[in-house]
């Protein structure tokens, strides 16, 4: 059975240029006035929106590891802080579990069950292992979420142990792996590597 996530991701503002999409596809002023709980049709623009920005997400993540060279993925900036490789790996852990979960989907069995499985998949940060589960788990992501019923990711749903919309839920999760973007290219510049997409 795959893991369950309980705790919830923090909320960021990035949230509000999607309530304007929102609001502008769903049912104008209503849609505000009942919250931004997202109906049918705008849940699918939400889950597309969200879709683009993981695969933006995904081939940036991948352009970086690629450029990382091999001996660098065990360089971390201190004592107890993720080394290369680890934070890469917990980006492939996010997309496994948090990017689906945030939509009511099932972890990948990939990660396992036990207490300390987000640990030991993320000792294993590799170059190799760290690009075959960057593809793997955004194929995971993508996949799984795409597949999901219209149904069930309208409105308020159980999600993360709270009732919430996918707009709260999605931008949680798509803030948190921004910000690991940019904790990777802070440790690009640090080591001497561009980031392939600033040449």
């Amino acid at each position: 059975m795959p893991r369950s996530r309980t705790a919830a991701p923090r909320f960021h503002p990035i949230a509000l240029p999607l309530l304007g999409v929102l609001i502008g596809v769903g049912a104008g002023a209503r849609v505000a006035a009942a919250q931004a709980v997202p109906n049918r049709e705008a849940a699918l623009e939400v889950r597309k929106q969200y879709l683009a920005d993981l695969d933006g997400l995904r081939g940036r993540f991948l352009a970086l590891a690629e450029a990382f060279p091999a001996e660098k993925y065990s360089w971390r900036p201190g004592p107890g802080v993720r080394s290369v490789g680890e934070v890469f790996m917990h980006v492939a852990d996010e997309f496994y579990t948090w990017a689906v979960n945030s939509y009511g989907g099932a972890s990948s069995p990939v990660i396992g069950t036990a207490k300390d499985a987000d640990q030991k998949f993320e000792a294993k940060g590799t170059k190799p292992e760290v690009l075959k589960h960057l593809k793997e788990s955004a194929e995971y992501a993508a996949r799984t979420i795409g597949a999901l019923d219209p149904a069930s990711i309208t409105g308020v749903k159980k999600i993360f142990g709270g009732d919430r919309t996918i707009i709260q839920t999605s931008f949680g999760v798509a803030d948190d792996m921004h910000e690991h973007l940019g904790q990777l290219i802070a440790y690009a510049r640090m080591n001497g590597v561009t980031p392939p997409w600033s040449k």
